[in-house]
């Protein structure tokens, strides 16, 4: 199977080529940068990187969110774009489950997270169940001390990954103590080649136009407009 992933769920822009089920390449930056700008030609240049032509793909896998609300957008518009054009699926995988994978044999529990602002973070609880890294608490927007809190209570060692562990490895420190354990800066950044091998066992939706992001939270512009149309009805 012949696969093209894409992540710009962060500030990390990610492509990947899987060639017969075989990683072939992939382009990864970690600089804050406008991805609409780069990612297309991050795409042409890593097709002639490995010799391989979009007409040879079978499916495209994108991180579907959480994330920056803008970056997700960007991917998935860039990831639907490209399968219609192409007439071949799109796969949508969780951005936590993407950076779940990094913690792959680790003997406890796992939680990916991307900071969200506010003390909030988008993350997600997950285990290595020696078949595949599996979610046991499903994603969400939540407050990070509130979330520290229910993993103290689950006694079991939990691996922290994160691009943004800069932010809240004192908080997670002072309230996992022992239990906490963290990633290495590599394992803490998300790899477009473990979203194409995830992607790769993955029901494909054939409903291209209607594949949309997973942001778990409205855009600040969206969220005001429901507030004041709230406001307007409450009148």
């Amino acid at each position: 199977m012949n696969i093209l992933a894409i992540d710009t769920s962060t500030y990390v822009m990610g492509v990947a080529l899987i060639r017969g089920g075989v990683p072939v390449g992939e382009i990864v930056t970690h600089e804050k940068k406008n991805h609409s700008v780069r990612l297309m030609s991050a795409i042409r240049g890593l097709f002639r990187e490995v010799d391989m032509k979009p007409d040879q793909l079978d499916r495209i896998v994108v991180s579907e969110g959480p994330g920056s609300y803008t970056g997700v957008r960007i991917g998935v518009t860039t990831a639907k774009t490209l399968a219609w054009s192409l007439k071949i699926p799109i796969v949508g995988v969780s951005s936590m489950e993407m950076l779940a994978q990094n913690g792959r044999h680790f003997q406890g529990m796992i939680s990916p997270f991307y900071d969200a602002r506010r003390g909030q973070v988008f993350t997600g609880l997950y285990f290595d169940s020696r078949e595949a890294v599996t979610s046991t608490k499903a994603d969400q927007m939540v407050i990070h001390e509130h979330w520290l809190d229910s993993l103290v209570e689950i006694k079991q060692p939990v691996l922290f990954l994160s691009p943004d562990m800069e932010k809240h490895e004192e908080l997670i420190r002072s309230k996992m103590g022992d239990r906490a354990v963290f990633g290495s800066s590599i394992d803490c950044l998300p790899s477009p080649t473990e979203l194409a091998l995830v992607g790769m066992d993955k029901e494909v939706d054939t409903r291209t136009h209607s594949f949309s992001p997973n942001y778990l939270r409205l855009a600040e512009a969206e969220a005001k407009w429901l507030e004041a149309n709230q406001k307007k009805c409450d009148k």
